[in-house]
């Protein structure tokens, strides 16, 4: 008798079309999108396409002029975390506009013409939504639509790809109040499935190949019929982040309050 009875077993299937060339401002990026997905075999229903930022950026002209690209990350950050001084510079942890803390604020000098950088995409849920329905309407299937870019993760080593638009999908799966196989309560697991799905594409397009676009096949049960709330929502409140600020940061600020008689921050 096999351990999982008689259920049939769990197949994800993920697929990276070649057929995207460089994406310049103004460049319609759902037909370009679409034109790849094409010619790598449509789309089935309930399938999740990924899509990295850079190509959504420069799509949208989020491509700018900076002989300084410290200036364009300070031009982007609302809070920093922390900062350490490196061999290529200094090392910057910032909160920037969309919420997501991350290194350099998420400004990118990779990929782009020389005097100019990259940011992220103004808003990365909207940029999902958009492509979500054009793709939908072109291949008349029901589909899921996220958006990703690469950022360093605390307590390890190594960068992945979380998501940072999302439209169609399930962002977060509550498990809490179910049980485990043995029975026992689950009471703090929630899943974050943009963000495994973003991580488990980039696996198929690589860093350097060029292939900007993935398709996700096998988790239909996640796709939704209708946007969602989109990937902001995986973005932790202030109130419930207990790493806001980096170690050294945090001793100077106690000793700052401790001189000036100001009470301690828990």
């Amino acid at each position: 008798m096999s351990v999982g009875g008689d259920r049939p077993p769990q197949r994800l299937e993920i697929v990276a079309p070649d057929g995207i060339g460089e994406v310049r401002p103004g460049d319609d990026l759902a037909a370009l999108v679409g034109d790849a997905l094409d010619g790598a075999g449509g789309l089935l229903d309930g399938d999740v396409v990924v899509v990295t930022s850079k190509v959504v950026s420069k799509a949208e002209g989020q491509v700018v002029a900076a002989a300084d690209r410290e200036q364009a990350i300070t031009d982007e950050t609302v809070r920093v975390v922390a900062t350490r001084p490196h061999d290529g510079g200094m090392l910057r942890i910032v909160q920037n506009r969309l919420g997501l803390v991350m290194a350099a604020a998420g400004v990118d000098a990779s990929n782009t013409p020389e005097g100019t950088v990259l940011l992220l995409p103004a808003d990365p849920d909207a940029s999902a939504r958009a492509l979500r329905a054009t793709l939908r309407a072109r291949f008349g299937v029901r589909l899921a639509v996220v958006v990703t870019d690469t950022a360093g993760r605390p307590w390890r080593d190594g960068l992945v790809d979380i998501a940072i638009g999302c439209a169609g999908l399930v962002v977060l799966e509550d498990l809490r109040g179910g049980v485990d196989a043995h029975g026992r309560q689950l009471t703090v697991t929630v899943t974050a499935v943009a963000d495994e799905v973003a991580s488990a594409a980039e696996l198929v397009r690589g860093k350097t190949a060029g292939r900007p676009v993935a398709v996700v096949r096998g988790l239909d049960r996640y796709v939704t019929d209708d946007d969602g709330p989109g990937a902001r929502v995986l973005v932790r409140s202030a109130e419930d982040d207990m790493f806001r600020e980096g170690t050294a940061e945090a001793y100077a600020r106690g000793y700052a309050d401790g001189s000036s008689g100001a009470p301690a921050v828990p």
